[in-house]
């Protein structure tokens, strides 16, 4: 049974952008996956805490060897990295907040990149440990900073997702952007049309 795991990371919620395009993807998903399980991760009205010292030591530490403190600590990370493991395929909301990703999603990520679990050193450097799986990654933006765009120089969110979940182990990436939301619904539309045709 295919499982879909599905975060949305906009703190935004009946003006958002993001969500009903992930809305969309979701039902067009479920349509092609009729037996299919959807695990829906709200990061943007729940979203994950910041990394702290005692959570960081816990990540360096040996299971076994954890004490209370430290698996009180670890144990929404581990929650949301077995989510990670068990889905086929992800879908992100990911709206843009100061040319970057939501402090959600950051916070989100900081907890699923762990040593040992999603990533390892090794002596040729860091190798990931997920395995490899369709990552869909819809964004909203009040620019256009789409690459090509004038103002792509801008656009840090889209290369830090490559570059961390690249690091995890996920390479197979695909964009869908709704650009340009601050100008009309031109950009949303395209983001509509561009789910529709991977339906």
């Amino acid at each position: 049974m295919p499982t879909l795991l599905v975060i949305n990371s906009s703190p935004v919620t009946d003006n958002s952008v993001t969500r009903p395009l992930v809305q969309q993807f979701v039902e067009g998903w479920k349509a092609r996956n009729p037996e299919g399980r959807v695990i829906h991760r709200d990061i943007g009205r729940n979203p994950p805490p910041l990394l702290d010292e005692v959570t960081i030591g816990a990540f360096y530490t040996a299971p076994e060897a954890r004490n209370a403190g430290q698996q009180r600590a670890v144990a929404l990370s581990d929650e949301l990295v077995d989510e990670l493991v068990a889905a086929d395929a992800l879908v992100i909301g990911a709206p843009m907040h100061n040319f970057t990703v939501t402090g959600a999603l950051k916070s989100y990520l900081d907890q699923v990149a762990r040593v040992g679990r999603t990533f390892k050193y090794t002596d040729q450097g860091p190798e990931g440990l997920l395995a490899d799986k369709p990552v869909y990654l819809i964004t909203s933006s009040g620019g256009d900073y789409r690459p090509g765009a004038p103002a792509a120089a801008l656009n840090h969110r889209d290369e830090m997702l490559r570059t961390v979940l690249g690091f995890l182990g996920l390479t197979d990436l695909h964009f869908v952007h709704a650009a340009g939301v601050a100008a009309g619904e031109a950009g949303v539309d395209e983001a509509r049309a561009a789910l529709a045709a991977l339906a």
